[in-house]
């Protein structure tokens, strides 16, 4: 099992970590934020269908086509971990190697987009010290990894957990001789 959760975490974490240093360059880049959650979470999505080939994988190969809930989902749980913990790396090495600034340009986009949607001065403010108030926190590097685990652990906690409902499969004949 061990062999399938690394493969299938490291290949989900080369996806999401790649299309997000992608993303995230061309952002800042562009000065555009737009799209990029939408973005974000879409790769989040396509790096942890590989949940589903790795529990497969598991079921058929290692528990001859049989496999409960809980392994099921402890190997779904495992490839999550792997994948999030690969999108934190590439996050940090993004971050504080090539886009050190990267709050305070996320900042002003986020004020410049407060600003055209007309909001008060008092409502500008308060935008402008919650912004402020996430880029003090973003100055420690455990809250940092925190909020980036924060980003992607829930999606792939729900991928595990509907990878586990569908692909786990009883003994039929444990089932049989039960109900007789």
């Amino acid at each position: 099992m061990k062999k399938v959760v690394l493969k299938y975490g490291l290949i989900g974490g080369l996806i999401v970590g790649v299309i997000m240093l992608t993303g995230t360059l061309y952002c800042v880049n562009s000065g555009n934020f737009e799209g990029s959650m939408v973005i974000g979470y879409a790769s989040m999505i396509l790096a942890f269908s590989l949940i589903f080939v790795a529990v497969k994988q598991v079921r058929d190969k290692q528990y001859g086509g049989i496999i409960s809930f809980g392994k099921a989902f402890k190997t779904a749980l495992l490839v999550t971990l792997v994948t999030s913990t690969v999108y934190v790396i590439v996050w940090l090495l993004c971050y504080y190697f090539f886009i050190p600034d990267f709050m305070d340009q996320y900042t002003g986009h986020m004020m410049d987009k407060a600003r055209s949607e007309g909001l008060s001065a008092a409502a500008l403010s308060e935008k402008s010290a919650q912004m402020e108030q996430y880029k003090e926190m973003y100055k420690n590097p455990v809250l940092v990894v925190l909020f980036t685990y924060v980003e992607i652990l829930p999606v792939g906690l729900l991928v595990s957990l509907v990878a586990a409902l569908i692909l786990k499969k009883k003994n039929t004949e444990t089932v049989l001789i039960n109900a007789a």
